[in-house]
Order: structure tokens, then C-alpha cells, then sequence
């Protein structure tokens, strides 16, 4: 319940039903990564491996609290979570994102100069193909090949950002 509050309040984010939130946290609990603070979930990325792409990791949602907004904490979960999964051989980071959400594409234009890899952006889902015009067009960002995970000085305070 608490990730269907936590994507609910941080819009343009799509809210999921609640059983696919118990899904995210149960069947891609190791592809994803969750922020706690004084006990409560403030940041949260969902995530999984692509059946067809073992080398790749997609980024379904990205979500931090408004009271945490501001403070690198999306950078810090995608960071960490990349870190845990490049030892299981992921060289790739994909997600998508509509040309709105400059949020989330400066996010992960900062992550891929970060990591010194190639991004490339490709249409995904079509907003008149796929969504029959109700939903803007989602366009793909892979990020990659990612060599190693870069180190930052925040990664030895625990497992919690």
C-alpha cells in the first residue's frame, strides 16, 4: 500500500493498481529498490529484467516523495540499484518517459554522462498507435553499455539511502 500512496502522490507518474504494486515488490524485488525514512517510504524504483534483454535493466518508475525532492535521492536508488545489478551482468539501462517529463530524462541523461555511456532515444509506444491519443507518446532511452558502476561516497552508509 505504501508504494500505491508513494507513485499516487507523484504525478506525471501513472498509478498502478494495487496488486501490480504487490507485484512489483514481491516477483521484482531484486531488480527494484526502496528509500525509508523515519519509517516511511519516500522513495521508491521499480525495475525488472526484460525476458529477451539479460543484459538489460528497465526502468518502469522512479518515484521520490515531495519532501525529498531536490536532494539526489532518485540519482542516489538508481545508482545503488545499477551497483547491485551490474554484478549480475546488466551493461544496459532502459526506460521510457514522455517528452513532459523533464524530471526524469534529465535523471538519466545525468546517469548515463555519469557512467560515461551512450544514450540513445527511440520511440516506444506511440501515443496515436498505441494509446489511441490518450496517453502521450512514451519514447525509450537506453543507456549503454555501462562498464562498472561508479562509487560515490554515499554508497558505504548503508543499505537504506
Amino acid at each position: 500500500m505504501a508504494l500505491h500512496r508513494l507513485v499516487r502522490d507523484c504525478p506525471p507518474l501513472d498509478p498502478n493498481s494495487f496488486y501490480c504494486n504487490l507485484l512489483q515488490c514481491s516477483h521484482f524485488k531484486s531488480t527494484s529498490i526502496a528509500a525509508i525514512y523515519q519509517d516511511v517510504l519516500v522513495g521508491s524504483v521499480t525495475a525488472y529484467r526484460p525476458p529477451e534483454q539479460p543484459d538489460t535493466l528497465f526502468v518502469w518508475q522512479v518515484a521520490v516523495h515531495s519532501s525529498m525532492r531536490g536532494q539526489g535521492l532518485a540519482r542516489e536508488m538508481l545508482r545503488r540499484l545499477f551497483a547491485r545489478m551490474a554484478a549480475e551482468g546488466i551493461r544496459f539501462i532502459e526506460t521510457s518517459i514522455t517528452s513532459d517529463n523533464e524530471a526524469s530524462q534529465r535523471l538519466f541523461a545525468g546517469f548515463a554522462t555519469e557512467h560515461k555511456a551512450e544514450m540513445l532515444c527511440s520511440v516506444m509506444f506511440d501515443k496515436a498507435t498505441h494509446f489511441e491519443g490518450v496517453h502521450d507518446t512514451e519514447y525509450l532511452y537506453r543507456i549503454g553499455p555501462i562498464e562498472s558502476a561508479v562509487s560515490s561516497p554515499s554508497t558505504d552508509k548503508g543499505d537504506t539511502p
